[in-house]
């Protein structure tokens, strides 16, 4: 999804740093330009790419594009090197927690929520990604509400391209994200399905237990049917394959801890049950032992 923000935004003509430790997809961009396919087009564009962050300095925006458990570390190496007086630092990750361990580090004001779904995301290989779908990115302050400073960086995503929604409330834009990454990420990774494959009791069940964790909670989502919203948004993206089941397949540790794992965890909080997501993170984390994911 990193190289899915630099090359559209990067395309709208910014000024764009693309700073991965994956040696080899930094030399590509470097040689040829990050490509970007799928929904959006085909497009190569031309970007800074580096490993090291203080080749970019001090940044307007950071844009945090981690997995949920490398944030902690992602912060603090940008803390002294690409954060000035000004910037804002948007966190992007699936499931909970992610933004929480940038504010820990980085403090809360300077920290912004943000969650990108229907896109189907992959890498085609070093310097090449792609994504299925195009479909929204939610934007909000980490301690909210909207703020001048969250419409400026609104702005600067719709220039992408992207079709972007702002919100006062981050537990709302981050529970209705993971109610259908809860729905395809563990199905899908163990089934090793694509999201149209698992259109499922399975799915359906992982959903209504997250929606049930997120009415105990009372988080205001914009749909009473949970089953419906995420086969409604599963149906936009049909060939994808969640980042989970991408990890298993490449025999990296996946982020099933923060996605079907959360809900079990929370639930257990405030009283809600949730067997099925419960099951399936075992699974999966059981599958991530026997393939050796590191």
């Amino acid at each position: 999804m990193g190289s899915v923000y630099a090359g559209l935004l990067a395309s709208a003509g910014h000024e764009i740093w693309a700073i991965d430790h994956w040696r080899e997809h930094v030399e590509a961009m470097r040689a040829n330009g990050l490509r970007l396919e799928g929904k959006s087009g085909d497009r190569t564009v031309t970007v800074h790419a580096t490993t090291d962050l203080k080749d970019a300095g001090p940044c307007d925006l950071v844009i945090l594009a981690t997995k949920a458990m490398h944030v902690a570390e992602a912060a603090v190496s940008i803390k002294n090197s690409s954060v000035g007086k000004n910037t804002a630092v948007l966190s992007i990750q699936n499931g909970l927690g992610g933004p929480d361990a940038a504010a820990a580090v980085l403090g809360k004001e300077r920290v912004m929520v943000g969650v990108v779904g229907g896109f189907g995301a992959s890498m085609k290989g070093p310097g090449h990604a792609h994504h299925n779908g195009m479909e929204l990115v939610r934007l909000g302050e980490f301690g909210g509400p909207i703020t001048p400073r969250l419409k400026t960086v609104e702005e600067l995503w719709k220039s992408g391209g992207f079709r972007v929604k702002v919100f006062d409330d981050i537990d709302q834009l981050v529970w209705e994200k993971l109610i259908c990454n809860c729905a395809y990420s563990g199905p899908c990774a163990i089934s090793e399905c694509t999201v149209g494959e698992v259109l499922s009791r399975v799915s359906a069940a992982c959903a209504s237990e997250a929606f049930l964790v997120s009415n105990k909670l009372k988080i205001k989502l914009d749909f009473a049917d949970p089953v419906a919203y995420v086969r409604d948004f599963g149906s936009k993206i049909p060939n994808a394959r969640p980042s989970v089941l991408l990890d298993l397949m490449a025999k990296r540790k996946s982020e099933i801890d923060v996605i079907n794992g959360s809900i079990p965890r929370v639930g257990k909080d405030v009283g809600v049950q949730a067997p099925v997501n419960d099951a399936l993170t075992a699974l999966v984390k059981e599958k991530e032992r026997r393939l050796g994911c590191r």
